[in-house]
């Protein structure tokens, strides 16, 4: 990724104060280091500490059910540890819910792609899910997923790769601003929004009902 990009994403996450990082791909590109040392509060799946140990990032609190939890490192470091041993949720969701018991409302998740694609597509619902209660972004170390809040514009470059997958086969999309466009269309397979590109420095996307829609763009 060149520097131009980098700024672009830079600017795109300046105003998050608050990153996730679970347990999957360690982001360690420039890009993601650069945004978690941004960060004011960097809150930590059990699984993933020593992942960011690594990349020499202590994070603020260390949240999970302590199933897979380095408690040496945690003293070592003096990190504090948030217990929650409720067995109906992953520890995604258990970091999403102590953000909220925070009162932290915008959250960039982090480290939640790559290695286990089961994992993977759970972790997309659970960015769909919480969105409708949270301002939420999910980065991966290839692109950025968002979820629609009603009708929404997206920032671009020219020639950035897009994605839209809506979940209900009844949902109808417009996109505007890629190169193409789709007026009031419905998809029945989610690979039919697809393999798009950004064609101006914005783009619109707009669904008919409230059900989720999920937007990608290609870092």
């Amino acid at each position: 990724m060149n520097q131009t990009h980098i700024d672009f994403w830079l600017k795109e996450f300046e105003h998050f104060t608050t990153a996730i990082v679970a347990n999957g791909e360690v982001p360690s590109s420039e890009l993601s280091i650069q945004l978690l040392r941004n960060m004011k509060r960097v809150i930590c799946c059990d699984g993933a500490l020593q992942k960011l140990l690594s990349i020499n990032i202590i994070p603020d609190v260390v949240v999970g059910d302590g199933d897979s939890m380095d408690r040496e490192e945690l003293s070592r470091h003096n990190i504090p540890y948030h217990a929650d041993r409720n067995e109906e949720y992953n520890d995604l969701q258990k970091a999403l819910k102590y953000c909220q018991a925070n009162g932290y409302g915008e959250v960039l998740l982090m480290g939640c792609g790559g290695l286990r694609e089961d994992h993977f597509i759970a972790n997309l619902s659970i960015l769909a899910m919480y969105t409708k209660e949270m301002h939420l972004t999910m980065l991966t170390e290839h692109g950025v997923f968002n979820v629609l809040r009603g009708p929404s514009s997206f920032r671009s470059l020219p020639g950035m790769q897009v994605s839209v997958f809506a979940r209900s086969p009844h949902t109808k999309l417009t996109f505007t601003g890629l190169k193409y466009p789709v007026n009031n269309r419905s998809f029945k397979w989610l690979w039919e929004g697809s393999l798009n590109e950004a064609v101006e420095d914005e783009f619109v996307v707009e669904a008919n009902d409230d059900e989720p829609v999920v937007v990608y763009r290609a870092l």
